[in-house]
Formats: structure tokens, C-alpha cells, sequence
């Protein structure tokens, strides 16, 4: 809420600096590999689905 009321003509200081463990920085790494992974396997099944459906329109106008 302070940012919302905060005044614009002095920077935004947090009163304390967040600090995150290393055991939390290696778990958001590895759920953002995870997730980066989950986006890219979409990605290859949609572009096979799309090959597949080529190849069929390919055989089927041939």
C-alpha cells in the first residue's frame, strides 16, 4: 500500500532489503526450469502436430 501513496519526486527505499535463502533460490530455479520445460515440450508437440498434419494434406492433394 505505501507504494500506492508513496510521493513520486523521491525514490521508493524498502525498509529492509529482501534476502531469499539459498535453498528457496534453488527451488524457484529449478520450478522455472520446470516450467521452461513444460513451455518447450508444448512448443515440439505442436510443431509435430503440425508436420503430421502437413504430411496428410501433402498425400492427400498428391
Amino acid at each position: 500500500m505505501s507504494i500506492l501513496t508513496h510521493a513520486l519526486d523521491r525514490p521508493f527505499v524498502p525498509e529492509r532489503p529482501a534476502r531469499i535463502s539459498e535453498g528457496r533460490k534453488t527451488q524457484l530455479k529449478r520450478f522455472a526450469i520446470g516450467v521452461l520445460t513444460l513451455l518447450s515440450m508444448g512448443s515440439v508437440l505442436t510443431a509435430l502436430i503440425a508436420l503430421r498434419t502437413a504430411i496428410y494434406v501433402w498425400h492427400l492433394h498428391a
